[in-house]
């Protein structure tokens, strides 16, 4: 049932009823969690509302490596299924799923997909893998199948093989990472495609973000809509959290799925910020069977929204991803996250292709190293880039400039699910 539309006061009854299961759950399964219960003197009984959350310690990532065999619920013969996290920032940790977990994540995004718009008389192409012990390109499929829509799976990146399939099937939907769509409008442009005259009137964009703190549409998107007339929905997510937040027409913050997650967004010293004030982002998975998670921190800085939204949903809403806590760096005196300096680099007409280094220099401080590809060889480049540095951020990284066919090899050089623009080289 989609209970998209319940009242705040259906919203915290709905929640405190599954987050007493889930610890009457995690109590009796958890071996991690009956640990911590016990280490705190927690009993579990007197976790009766998304209020008492706050008893109970927080969940590291840390704790995730440390303890991983500690944090599955379920026998090994009852292992359904097996992805791994994104290992952006460490060892990929394993997530096992059951039958009853694989249901969930169909649910999940069945009612994600709802939220964007999506419904049964769409034909949706999924520019995503679905191999590669990938959570989101398996649950994506079953979404989408749960919804009725048909499903395109072309996979990621071959341009001349997605328009193709775009003209053959004609689907409304497209599903992708927003910089491959970039690289799909220069194929099309390079080839004579008008892309104005396709089917695709939707794009879902995953992996990356697409909107600034004010819910603006940043650089990456601006650039897709001035050359594609669609309408853009962000979808932010993570393996840890099996649980998408993903925009309605708004496009004012991922709505939360609040019969799948509890939120909370905390300071450094771990209390909750206001309403509106950034912080990092703290999950509680609900009706999770394998791996459940209390109070993960998830290391991702946003805001959280619980104004009324125009869509008439009266769930929360997560604004953009501002950065992740262990990428911030300190440059010459100005704190900075990489979200920051790809939206510079993907305002400059001139590069074609980028990728940006942080590491140590001899006294121990943050330096940033800017690889560039330019459209062309000009003399004007160097100061196009750096003066685009002072005015937004007012310091300049060293910038080098390469072939685009050692960018381009760097950026997947790391065999992540997508091209890395980012690389933390620093101690």
């Amino acid at each position: 049932m989609n209970t998209s539309f319940q009242t705040e006061a259906q919203i915290r009854q709905t929640q405190d009823e599954l987050l007493r299961k889930q610890i009457q759950y995690l109590a009796e399964k958890s071996p991690y969690y009956k640990r911590i219960f016990n280490a705190h003197n927690i009993d579990p009984a007197s976790i009766t509302s998304a209020a008492d959350l706050k008893k109970i310690p927080f969940t590291s990532k840390e704790d995730l490596n440390q303890f991983y065999p500690e944090l599955l619920c379920i026998e090994e013969q009852a292992i359904a299924d097996t992805v791994v996290t994104s290992g952006t920032l460490g060892e990929p940790i394993p997530f096992h799923l059951s039958e009853n977990d694989l249901a969930r994540l169909a649910h999940n995004e069945y009612l994600s997909l709802s939220v964007a718009g999506v419904t049964a008389v769409d034909k949706v192409q999924l520019s995503a893998t679905m191999d590669k012990l990938f959570m989101a390109g398996i649950a994506y499929y079953m979404g989408l199948r749960k919804i009725g829509a048909a499903v395109i799976r072309v996979g990621p990146g071959a341009p001349e093989l997605q328009w193709s399939t775009i003209k053959r099937f004609s689907p409304t939907v497209f599903i992708g990472v927003p910089s491959f769509i970039i690289k799909l409008l220069d194929y099309a442009d390079a080839h004579g495609i008008d892309v104005k005259s396709t089917s695709v009137k939707r794009i879902i964009c995953i992996g990356e973000s697409i909107r600034n703190e004010d819910f603006s549409l940043n650089n990456l998107g601006k650039r897709i809509v001035e050359r594609w007339p669609v309408s853009l929905h962000s979808t932010y997510a993570s393996t840890e959290m099996s649980t998408a937040f993903t925009e309605c027409e708004a496009g004012k913050g991922g709505h939360q799925l609040h019969e799948l997650i509890i939120t909370e967004c905390i300071d450094d010293d771990g209390n909750a910020v206001q309403e509106g004030e950034s912080g990092e982002l703290v999950i509680t998975t609900l009706g999770v069977e394998s791996m459940p998670l209390l109070r993960f921190k998830t290391g991702d800085l946003c805001r959280i929204y619980s104004d009324p939204c125009s869509c008439g949903r009266h769930t929360k809403r997560v604004g953009p991803i501002l950065g992740r806590k262990k990428q911030m760096i300190k440059f010459k005196g100005t704190t900075l996250y990489p979200p920051a300096l790809s939206e510079i680099l993907n305002e400059i007409s001139c590069i074609k292709s980028y990728y940006t280094e942080v590491y140590h220099n001899e006294l121990g401080l943050d330096m940033i190293r800017v690889h560039v590809a330019c459209k062309e060889e000009n003399e004007e480049n160097d100061k196009i880039i750096k003066d685009h540095f002072k005015a937004k951020i007012r310091v300049t990284p060293e910038v080098v400039y390469e072939k685009l066919e050692y960018v381009d090899k760097i950026r997947n050089s790391l065999n992540f699910r997508k091209p890395v623009d980012f690389m933390d080289n620093r101690n």
